[in-house]
């Protein structure tokens, strides 16, 4: 599914309405239709219900569904601000209202009676959406601070009033309306993968409101949300007259003194993915746990007894290297020495980010085209330190681009960066996730399928949704707080049997 902008999506609007013969007002209306729809299978109607609704066409939907709330039996509080400014299409829905002689409708000019409001109470937000170019101001963000203070139960159409629909570094959150729940239309927006907006959003859902599929497929995006049918289509059945070296060979550089269970874990996660043939790269102190744990992988020791010494790029073998590889000196330089030497791409992950953090060897020596898997904290060690989500994103386009890498940050929402400036969201996944080994689990999926000559952009874009779908599988099974690493490994087979049903 594409992300777009909110100018790619206004121009969408308008394709639907050409396409189809119908005016904007109608289109107005399956949108609002959706919004009732969903307040109606919520709240009964004797539920106290306040409408704030704005001048452009947000306050249209906002108007369109008190309307369509009234004919159900719902008795909302409806009110209308800068009625001297109305979009056409928010005119008309104002028009329909007043005809309808209803009696709690208010049109505020200047001055206003705030209506008393509490947690008892569901506060519609309708006031600007997608509609701001600048920061919310005056008494509209003393507005905002009311309601929050309410502690009602906030409903925001489209997007919460002050929240721009992609970049957020010049806003104010605290001024932004708090919604409880974000009912927004056709596509996600880029702003709600952002931590930082998500207190402003509370829970989203994406509502269907038909619009043109001809233009949606004509109109170019940046950004994906990564998908069951693509990751699908991406997958390949496996050949039957296949041998093991037909699937591919990876070279695991994993494992330390105190962190052998890394490796085990990304082998492990690799095997289960479909690679033909696993080989581990590890200290001696890690071969006996390992040959014992993975038995199907092929287990080679480096001339150190604690940490890794050395690495050797093989042509026949995608690498992965970084779990548990712990960063002593002899390691550091070993991965400085491979980095110069490798010429096919590879994939970095954990202590392998962190030994070229503390390189002075250019970060530019990872060869093109190789994967890294940061979280948040190793990617500010490799890139400077950022301060909220957005801040990560725009400098890993950036770095995507220059180095020629593709850079997944791993995450609530983990983004996938391409060289050509394409990003792909993941939204599959749990909180319980977030648990010692899930990263080397992901390393292990992701270097799977590089191995098997899935191209690495592909490669991390599956592995991603790969690994949050059998995460969502071990939490049916073991809950979030009793999810383990090894849960993730045990269902990464049957979330890619079901992927590809």
């Amino acid at each position: 599914m594409k992300i777009f902008t909110a100018t790619d999506i206004r121009a969408i609007d308008a394709a639907t309405v050409a396409k189809e013969g119908i005016a904007s007002i109608d289109l107005m209306e399956r949108a609002a239709s959706a919004v009732a729809f969903e307040i109606v299978s919520r709240w009964v109607p004797s539920q106290r219900i306040i409408i704030f609704a704005g001048p452009g066409n947000n306050g249209g939907d906002a108007l369109a569904v008190a309307r369509l709330l009234i004919d159900q039996g719902y008795k909302p509080e409806v009110l209308l601000f800068r009625t001297k400014d109305l979009s056409d299409d928010c005119a008309i829905n104002r028009q329909r209202l007043v005809d309808m002689e209803y009696p709690s409708f208010v049109e505020v000019q200047k001055k206003f009676t705030v209506p008393e409001i509490s947690k008892r109470d569901v506060v519609v937000d309708g006031l600007f959406g997608n509609g701001l170019s600048s920061n919310l101001r005056g008494g509209y963000t003393a507005l905002a601070k009311l309601i929050y203070e309410s502690e009602a139960f906030v409903v925001s159409i489209d997007l919460p009033s002050g929240l721009f629909p992609e970049f957020n570094s010049t806003n104010i959150l605290n001024n932004i309306v708090h919604a409880n729940l974000t009912l927004t239309f056709q596509f996600p927006r880029l702003a709600f993968f952002f931590r930082e907006n998500a207190r402003c959003l509370g829970e989203w859902k994406v509502l269907d409101i038909g619009l043109s599929q001809e233009a949606i497929r004509q109109t170019p995006s940046n950004y994906y949300l990564i998908d069951r049918v693509g990751v699908k289509d991406g997958l390949q059945p496996r050949n039957p007259f296949a041998d093991k070296h037909d699937f591919g060979r990876m070279l695991l550089v994993a494992g330390s003194f105190g962190m052998g269970g890394a490796a085990v874990l990304a082998a492990k996660a690799a095997l289960r993915t479909g690679v033909g043939i696993v080989d581990v790269h590890t200290p001696s102190c890690c071969y006996i746990p390992l040959q014992t744990a993975v038995p199907e992988a092929r287990v080679r020791q480096d001339r150190g007894s604690s940490y890794v010494t050395e690495i050797v790029p093989e042509k026949k073998y995608t690498v992965v290297a970084g779990p548990g590889l712990g960063t002593h000196a002899a390691t550091v330089s070993a991965i400085d020495d491979f980095l110069r030497q490798a010429a096919s791409p590879i994939l970095l992950d954990a202590d392998a980010l962190n030994c070229i953090a503390g390189l002075r060897t250019p970060i530019n020596n990872i060869p093109q085209g190789s994967v890294i898997t940061p979280h948040v904290r190793e990617f500010d060690r490799l890139f400077g330190e950022h301060f909220t989500d957005e801040e990560r994103f725009n400098r890993a386009v950036e770095m995507s681009k220059f180095l020629k890498i593709v850079i997944v940050l791993k995450g609530h929402y983990t983004f996938v960066f391409r060289p050509d400036g394409k990003v792909f969201v993941n939204t599959t996944g749990n909180a319980g996730m977030a648990t010692a080994g899930s990263g080397d689990v992901l390393s292990g999926i992701i270097g799977a399928l590089m191995a098997q000559k899935y191209r690495p952009d592909v490669a991390a874009s599956m592995g991603v949704f790969i690994h949050g779908y059998a995460g969502n599988l071990a939490a049916q099974k073991h809950g979030e707080y009793g999810l383990t690493a090894g849960d993730i490994i045990d269902c990464i087979g049957q979330a890619i049997k079901e992927i590809m049903q």
